[in-house]
């Protein structure tokens, strides 16, 4: 079984699709967290992350998987560095390149390949698993999801700072050559702004039947 989760930076995906899979007992996939390790070792390579060319040679040599809900990169767990300020800066202009998606959708289809998971990411309902048998989309205003991110304590930004980079973000990834951020034809909406975790998961997990 496959439950897919889509929605835009700060919405709490990430956040509900891991308690989902642990309580569920599902692999817990953050398709986001790869093209972040894929950012780390670009800039680890000295290469430029619009630079398609070479982000997409890197991209077919790179060793990037994941062991117990956790990215490794190079066999090294590197979830401690994906969410800095500047992969945040170059995350989302590296994940426009149409052949890197299509590499990476590849990669997050070998690791569900026969598995019960949670997926999350900005088109995993769209592309990646349209057939999923639960599809979500999780949204939040620009406002709430800066808060939720400044109130994390991994950035150096200002609040406004945090929420500029949020909406410049949205424009990148609702405007994607391909896999962009949008609402699926029969995927269930909810707005996450003013939920807790526990509500959302309350919404979610009544949708969903084992």
């Amino acid at each position: 079984m496959v439950i897919a989760i889509d929605g835009p930076a700060g919405s709490g995906k990430s956040t509900i699709a891991r308690l989902l899979a642990e309580r569920l007992g599902f692999v817990y996939i953050n398709s986001g967290n790869l093209y972040r390790a894929l950012t780390l070792g670009c800039l680890r390579h000295h290469i430029v992350p619009t630079d398609e060319s070479q982000v997409l040679a890197y991209a077919e040599k790179a060793s990037i998987d994941y062991i117990n809900g956790r990215v490794h990169l190079e066999g090294k767990d590197v979830e401690a560095e994906l969410h800095t300020d500047e992969i945040d800066r170059w995350v989302a202009p590296l994940s426009a390149i149409v052949p890197v998606r299509h590499h990476i959708n590849a990669l997050i289809r070998r690791i569900a390949e026969g598995k019960q998971v949670v997926v999350e990411g900005r088109d995993m309902t769209t592309v990646v698993f349209p057939d999923a048998e639960y599809r979500f989309y999780l949204d939040a205003s620009p406002k709430a999801r800066a808060r939720r991110r400044y109130e994390q304590g991994v950035s150096q930004l200002s609040l406004e700072e945090i929420e500029q980079r949020i909406r410049e973000r949205d424009e990148i990834d609702k405007n994607k050559a391909e896999g962009s951020l949008k609402i699926g034809e029969g995927v269930i909406y909810l707005d996450t702004s003013d939920l807790t975790i526990e509500q959302v998961y309350a919404r979610l997990i009544e949708k969903i039947q084992l």
